[in-house]
């Protein structure tokens, strides 16, 4: 089950626990019967917490104190500690210095991060036309390195179907021991 109980209150009904194999026992719906849970569709605040069925932690509040946590599955987005805005800042700056540069080093998580977007502005490099131009100024901060990127980019990945970025792992970053990696257009 995909569900776990985080328990607030001291309080629990000693008739549904009284022993271990009943407790065990329990299926989602008489678990979410006996918590006495709102549906999180039609209820939008309650008093003992904020319910949301957009996002990926929807915490659900139970009449006895008890919070239901739901798993945030198919969700996956490497979040890189940071807020959309500055992830989205930190991916645009990675993917113009990787394409400038040809070859950077960084963390593995961003370098696998920042892959996806890499690999992006070359398939729209390669492509040539007007709207791909246009969607590659609109992310890489460089102007004149779209440009260059649209001459050089058909050429050099004509018989390449994708993967034109390889993220190879080095050494622990010596302060923190952070995963790093180079990223380098192959």
């Amino acid at each position: 089950m995909d569900v776990s109980i985080i328990d607030n209150s001291a309080s629990c009904d000693p008739i549904a626990f009284q022993n271990s194999e009943q407790s065990s026992s329990l299926t989602a719906i008489n678990l979410f019967t006996f918590l006495n849970i709102t549906d999180p569709i039609t209820s939008h605040s309650n008093k003992t917490g904020s319910t949301s069925a957009f996002t990926g932690r929807t915490m659900i509040g139970a009449s006895n104190g008890s919070t239901v946590v739901m798993m945030r599955h198919r969700k996956k987005l490497a979040k890189l500690g940071k807020p959309a805005d500055q992830r989205k800042a930190l991916l645009r700056a990675l993917t113009t210095e990787v394409i400038r540069h040809g070859r950077i080093k960084t963390t593995l998580v961003r370098a696998k991060a920042v892959r996806k977007h890499v690999d992006h502005m070359i398939q729209l490099g390669k492509r040539g036309d007007l709207h791909a131009r246009r969607q590659a100024l609109g992310w890489v901060y460089d102007k004149d390195l779209v440009h260059s990127l649209f001459e050089a980019a058909p050429e050099r990945y004509a018989e390449r179907n994708g993967g034109y970025t390889r993220v190879l792992r080095t050494m622990p970053r010596q302060g923190d021991n952070a995963k790093m990696a180079v990223i380098e257009l192959v």
